[in-house]
């Protein structure tokens, strides 16, 4: 886990590079037993913009469940009529290659990547410095807003992009997201940038990475630090603001030097 110093150079040498973004819509939330069903894949950068963009159905041989179709508007007969997926992947690995791997809650879409182009005999990876979540960096530039996912960031700035949950659409928003946030931290001063870091409200098992020790042991750190936490709704997740747990860490790694040195 890299404090806020290291993720504003992170972000910074990102903003520099070729982007491919990529949205996937699915028939679950798990793969191998969820399949996809669509996929977008958008290439792009701060200094051209949009080079192209490709998009397409895909006949994973599943049953697309009615709750999914409700969300998406996908139906069977679309998915039944599509290209079939031994067609779809290899094209698309082609996409998915090269450049930074864009998606909006990168933990759900790449594990649906990498299983479907492994089913085909395809091996993919990207190294972490090549990945980029939209959730996460939104996170950091965005602390005050209330949510974000990717529709109602859609609506907090205005994008005109289409219907949600289609693949299509969400690479185009995600692109649009991305833009904006890296061009904004490029033209804001870094102090202002890292004190907006510190408001982040990390999950307690990441604030655990920063500590460097393990969750529970954490928890009882920061407890005893007498930090404010607050407990997420969606999992119950116990947090801490990312400025608190960063000067504990220093704090204690402080503490740790002084002991090595006497």
């Amino acid at each position: 886990m890299l404090l806020s110093t290291d993720l504003l150079a992170f972000y910074r040498n990102l903003a520099t590079r070729d982007f491919v973004v990529c949205d996937l819509e699915t028939t679950g939330f798990k793969p191998p037993i969820a399949r996809v069903t669509e996929i977008s894949v958008l290439h792009a950068n701060l200094k051209d913009g949009i080079q192209g963009q490709y998009s397409t159905l895909i006949n994973s041989q599943s049953e697309v469940p009615y709750h999914i179709t409700r969300v998406t508007g996908i139906t069977q007969d679309m998915v039944d009529d599509a290209p079939d997926a031994k067609y779809v992947w290899p094209d698309y690995h082609e996409h998915l290659k090269s450049g930074v791997l864009v998606c909006h809650n990168l933990d759900f879409d790449y594990p649906f990547m990498r299983s479907e182009l492994k089913t085909h005999g395809i091996e993919f990876e990207k190294e972490k410095n090549d990945r980029l979540c939209t959730v996460i960096f939104s996170r950091l530039m965005l602390p005050d807003l209330p949510s974000r996912s990717l529709q109602n960031l859609v609506q907090h700035f205005g994008f005109d992009v289409g219907p949600s949950h289609r693949a299509e659409s969400d690479t185009l928003a995600c692109w649009l997201l991305l833009e904006r946030l890296l061009h904004e931290m490029l033209e804001t001063p870094e102090d202002e940038l890292l004190k907006r870091f510190t408001q982040q409200w990390l999950p307690d098992r990441e604030a655990a990475l920063i500590l460097n020790c393990q969750t529970d042991k954490a928890i009882a750190i920061l407890t005893e630090s007498g930090l404010r936490s607050r407990t997420s709704r969606r999992n119950s997740t116990i947090m801490y603001q990312r400025g608190d747990v960063e000067r504990v860490a220093l704090e204690r790694s402080g503490s740790q030097l002084g002991l090595d040195l006497a």
